[in-house]
């Protein structure tokens, strides 16, 4: 056995949820694959092959285990260039965007690659190809909702991106040896006959998680009538597509996940719901990674140490996060949500949810891109940032601007400087939070500049270089400490 081997083989054996989702077990004698923190007898290290995704270890013909179900595990956060490409590249397919045959070529376009090196990109860092990784994604989410769900078997194979019920029950049969139905019968909820008005659903992280930190954050920050965190919940409307509705996340630490409530009429958006959710929870950090990293550095040991589950909040809509961030420029936290609940109370459409205090959608960027300065410097916001965000807004409703995961972040960050009204700092805030770019830093940042001690700009993107590539946490670590 080499010594790779070994190493992940002690990981497994003593249940290291450190690893959980960074690479996957499968038992030869078995056939099954599982989470490192499965909670089985733990086999013969020469029983044992590892896999970096549930994919790889499904093409190997290898079935998910129902008792540790790996559907639960948490992402694997990327440390590198390209396993951050391949990682999203990997979120666009499970969007469903391989559905006829040009969708390849549209996800290359997004990310400027050719579609041959997109599937060598995935297969390189994933171990599979784009087709073998959609389908597996699919399947995954299938099999969470048969367990933790009553939805009807058919509307669960379209929820989870199947054109039909019958190429569902054969790729099911093919890869996991039951029907469907079996696995239902099996789960703690019995097939309901029609579907239920609210679905529940979890998503796992590595501990630890500092929600509380997380849920401040977003709720000091939020948009009102669009978000609200309360009772210790995060409550925003959604829209994906021609699809509306809302959600409710609340933490579940004992099984260290986050409880996702949704409406039944989101359940054909769920793949990019629940990789939007992912995002603004930061679920695939790796805490150990970070710490290993930024621990270095005697400035921010103190900080690790009494917040090792610091999480960098992300951004369900990059439009509504850049809004929400230019609308802060030069003024308090507090005076920002002001000025964004008067926007988003004159240019988002209303809703109703059942609670009083959602009820709008936050605003295109398309209806943005189509008001005047006037418009919305009648809200009390200065024209010059009213001029920003309609020249924004223009971009990215001509699909010029992408604020999103993705593509180059540097690439983005640059554009961005180059519309009249954002700086530096804001076009790194936007990468750290809409762009999930794990190293952006806001090296103009005033704060962050006197806890350094009271260097300029340049100096402290010299003092970071030590902190790649995770600068994103370092900031947040930092304004925390503050």
């Amino acid at each position: 056995m080499d010594q790779e081997h070994q190493r992940l083989y002690g990981a497994y054996a003593t249940r290291d949820p450190r690893f959980d989702g960074v690479f996957f077990v499968g038992v030869t004698s078995t056939r099954i694959y599982c989470r490192p923190v499965c909670t089985a007898r733990t086999p013969k290290s020469a029983n044992c092959r590892f896999f970096t995704s549930a994919a790889a270890a499904e093409k190997a013909s290898f079935r998910p285990c129902l008792r540790c179900r790996p559907e639960l595990a948490p992402g694997n956060a990327p440390v590198d260039g390209a396993q951050r490409i391949a990682t999203r590249i990997a979120d666009r397919i499970g969007e469903g965007l391989l559905d006829d045959g040009a969708g390849l070529d549209r996800i290359a376009a997004e990310f400027h690659f050719s579609s041959r090196q997109i599937r060598r990109i995935v297969r390189n860092e994933l171990g599979v190809s784009p087709i073998d990784l959609v389908l597996t994604r699919r399947l995954l989410l299938a099999k969470q909702l048969l367990t933790d769900t009553k939805l009807p078997v058919t509307e669960i194979a379209y929820a989870s991106g199947f054109s039909s019920l019958r190429r569902f029950n054969d790729a099911f049969l093919r890869r996991y040896g039951m029907a469907p139905t079996r696995l239902r019968r099996s789960a703690a909820n019995a097939a309901s006959s029609s579907a239920p008005e609210r679905l529940t659903l979890q998503l796992g992280y590595r501990p630890p998680y500092d929600w509380t930190g997380i849920a401040s954050f977003l709720g000091t920050r939020a948009m009102t009538g669009v978000e609200c965190v309360a009772n210790d919940a995060y409550h925003r409307t959604v829209r994906l597509g021609a699809r509306t509705g809302w959600i409710r996340v609340t933490h579940a630490p004992d099984r260290n996940a986050l409880l996702v409530e949704l409406p039944h009429a989101l359940t054909p958006a769920l793949p990019a719901l629940l990789g939007r959710v992912r995002d603004v929870f930061d679920l695939t950090a790796r805490p150990d990674l970070i710490a290993d990293v930024l621990g270095q550095d005697g400035r921010l040991r103190d900080s690790i140490a009494a917040n090792p589950g610091l999480r960098v909040p992300g951004a369900f809509d990059g439009f509504e996060l850049a809004v929400r961030a230019i609308l802060g420029q030069q003024i308090t936290v507090k005076a920002a949500a002001t000025l964004a609940g008067r926007f988003v109370t004159a240019f988002g459409e209303p809703i109703e949810t059942p609670f009083a205090f959602l009820h709008r959608l936050a605003p295109t960027a398309q209806r943005i891109a189509e008001l005047s300065v006037d418009d919305i410097a009648s809200l009390g916001i200065i024209s010059a940032r009213a001029h920003c965000i309609i020249t924004m807004a223009g971009e990215i409703a001509a699909g010029r601007l992408r604020l999103e995961p993705g593509g180059p972040p540097e690439d983005t960050v640059k554009a961005l400087v180059a519309l009249p009204g954002i700086g530096p700092w804001t076009a790194q805030y936007i990468a750290m939070r809409a762009l999930r770019w794990p190293d952006a830093f806001p090296k103009e940042d005033i704060a962050l500049r006197k806890r350094l001690g009271g260097v300029t700009g340049a100096a402290a993107d010299g003092m970071s270089q030590a902190w790649r590539p995770w600068r994103s946490y370092a900031t947040l670590h930092i304004w925390r400490s503050l």
